[in-house]
Parts: structure tokens; sequence; C-alpha cells
């Protein structure tokens, strides 16, 4: 499989984000990393929502 056509600064973000090494994110099916970011997008939302500040 070819890695992701990101930059290893898209990679380590991705990694912090994600919580997952930059070597799984750069291997990781691009169909599988659009969900995980999708379902990261989703938990941020609910947790702003979920914020006495908002």
């Amino acid at each position: 499989m070819r890695p992701l056509q990101i930059s290893l600064e898209t990679a380590q973000k991705l990694s912090k984000a994600l919580g997952m090494p930059i070597e799984q994110i750069m291997h990781m099916p691009q169909h599988i990393l659009v969900q995980k970011l999708l379902e990261f997008e989703k938990q941020n939302k609910d947790n702003r929502a979920d914020s006495p500040n908002h």
C-alpha cells in the first residue's frame, strides 16, 4: 500500500489529534482516515456543545 500523500506536518497534526503514531497515519487507507477525522470532529462538536462557555 502506498503511503498517503500528505506532508509530515499534516501527519504530525493528525497523529496528535487522533492519538495515533505517525507511521499508522501515513499507512492508513484514505477512507479509514476520513472516517476517523469525521468521528474526531463529531466528538469535538459534542464537547463544545456540552461546555458551559458556549
